[in-house]
């Protein structure tokens, strides 16, 4: 199943945020991050169903992940 890309961009944003805050870094760093990783892969492409986890969950992820 693949989510409506709007609902994407939106999850999208707020999983970059969440990162940033969590690292405490600028959002351009944060997005830099997020659409290199494997997180932003399984998102778009429907794997998993990430885009139904939350958005702190997912900045954990990332924070794990780098």
């Amino acid at each position: 199943m693949t989510a409506n890309k709007m609902l994407l961009q939106r999850k999208y944003a707020r999983v970059i945020s969440a990162y940033a805050n969590l690292k405490n870094i600028s959002l351009r760093e944060a997005m830099e991050v997020f659409y290199n990783s494997e997180i932003y892969k399984e998102m778009r492409n429907g794997i998993s169903y990430m885009h139904c986890r939350s958005d702190g969950y997912l900045a954990e992820e990332m924070l794990s992940n780098v």
